[in-house]
């Protein structure tokens, strides 16, 4: 079999199975080419010794006849998720050196899966970013182009969508904390899953945001999402926020069948919406109303409210989980002058090792949660974000099964174009996707077109808590119909 990079989960697997190839030519396909991928700048930290014994592991566990669900398939990691020995840095500099000395749950649950590990991914630095531009490693570029420009694959799990996309591993890990995992799938074309919160353990993960970061899948075919999500999703004793429920069989939920299903429209994403995205929704709730379901007008009153209560409670959170980086314990320490104390070191240490956007949010975070400011901004923002969820609990329980809505407000944009000076600029990329961390529900991210200039434009859908199967069977209706199976040309 030639192109064995190409290929897709499902597509792997079954060719694994026939011994039509084995995991170790598999794997030495996904490591050429990302060899050959260096322009990219997906990968951060290769892994290829270790790719091989995990392949020939995987082989002596297929002749065996003891193949689990991701058993001999090559994937890469975001580098926010800890691999025991491997680099594992969340794209900062604060973090060099830093080598953890135990397992994320989520990339040992893929490893008892039997999954192959190629590396770790680039990303914006502790997850903070809309275009991975804010990364120690410098950005990832997306692997569509638009005349000579170098484009944004996203953020911020862009490492992972851009590898995804052009074919260097056939799925990745990503974490989505306002949109991180949705954003970067639509603007690749490929398919984002964001789990519901507490359907995948956080243990591991190095820590943006608490109540809002939550990993899943980024792969090429929702197939391949239900396939890597059933494996990556367990209870954790460890994660005092994993949800104490089974994980079903989401690949057997795939049917296919949504008649009579009742798709929500929200009205309040039409505002300022671009003509094309507009066109693009429509499209997508065609599709959805071909295949049997009801379209169904719905309101969502309080997502005008969701981009600042998210921009209050997620640098809150951000400023709490980074304090521990401190130049003390573990990662970079910054050169102390003579008669230097402690406060010096903390002082130089974070200056140094945290990047423009990092010391943004910490410093906004700090802020919001000063005295005299608490309850003016970050409780209000947690009130806000009690309204944004009792909006959604209403809507599905008038019986809407899933929600509609675009991914993001545009294409993929180039590299270096957002004025820094403004950050409100770049937050606004999250508008469509942070609703959806603030109320803790599943989403995926699934592509349906392109724009006037050939690049992937994506739609999502959002559905209730911990019902996966369904959600990944409206977004399979949505894919089919869609037909989406444009490549980017390979520049480089």
């Amino acid at each position: 079999m030639s192109d064995l990079n190409t290929l897709t989960i499902a597509e792997a697997r079954d060719a694994l199975a026939r011994g039509e190839t084995t995991s170790v030519e598999l794997t030495a396909a996904c490591l050429a080419a990302i060899e050959n991928a260096g322009a990219l700048n997906a990968f951060v930290h290769k892994t290829p010794e270790m790719a091989r014994e995990m392949a020939e592991a995987a082989d002596v566990r297929i002749k065996a006849g003891k193949a689990a669900a991701m058993t001999g398939i090559p994937v890469g990691i975001k580098d926010v998720f800890c691999v025991k020995g491997v680099p594992s840095q969340a794209a900062s500099r604060i973090l060099e050196g830093f080598r953890p000395e135990y397992e994320s749950t989520v990339t040992q649950n893929l490893w008892n899966a039997g999954a192959v590990m190629l590396g770790k991914l680039n990303q914006d630095e502790f997850a903070m970013g809309s275009a991975n531009e804010s990364s120690c490693y410098g950005p990832a570029v997306n692997p569509w182009k638009v005349d000579d420009r170098q484009l944004t694959p996203g953020g911020s799990s862009g490492g992972s969508a851009a590898a995804v996309a052009a074919d260097l591993c056939l799925a990745a890990t990503g974490t989505d904390t306002g949109g991180s995992i949705r954003q970067p799938a639509a603007f690749t074309g490929i398919v984002g899953l964001k789990p519901t919160y507490g359907r995948v353990s956080r243990w591991g993960v190095i820590a943006y945001a608490s109540s809002l970061d939550q990993a899943g899948p980024m792969t090429k075919t929702v197939r391949d999402a239900a396939i890597m999500l059933g494996a990556m999703a367990s209870v954790d004793p460890m994660d005092s926020t994993s949800a104490d429920l089974p994980v079903p069989d989401f690949e057997a939920a795939l049917s296919g069948d949504i008649r009579g299903k009742r798709i929500g429209i929200p009205r309040e994403y039409r505002d300022g919406l671009p003509p094309e995205i507009e066109a693009l929704w429509d499209k997508g709730a065609d599709m959805l109303r071909d295949a049997g379901a009801e379209i169904v007008e719905i309101s969502l009153p309080h997502t005008k409210y969701a981009l600042p209560a998210y921009y209050v409670i997620a640098p809150a959170e951000a400023s709490s989980n980074l304090a521990r980086y401190d130049g003390v314990r573990y990662g970079r320490r910054a050169k102390l002058g003579q008669g230097d104390g402690i406060v010096e070191m903390y002082e130089k240490t974070r200056a140094e090792g945290f990047g423009p956007e990092v010391q943004r949010r910490v410093m906004i975070g700090t802020y919001v949660l000063s005295a005299g400011f608490y309850d003016a901004y970050y409780n209000r923002a947690r009130k806000v974000r009690a309204l944004i969820k009792r909006d959604f609990d209403q809507a599905f329980a008038a019986g809407i099964d899933a929600i509609l809505a675009p991914t993001t407000p545009s294409a993929a944009f180039p590299l270096g174009s957002l004025d820094q000076s403004d950050p409100v600029q770049a937050y606004l990329n999250d508008v469509f996707t942070v609703t959806l961390n603030l109320v803790g529900l599943p989403g995926i991210a699934v592509p349906v077109g392109q724009d006037s200039q050939g690049l992937p434009l994506g739609l999502q859908l959002f559905g209730k808590p911990f019902e996966e199967g369904e959600l990944l069977n409206h977004a399979l209706v949505l894919e089919r119909a869609a037909g989406f199976v444009a490549k980017p040309d390979r520049w480089w």
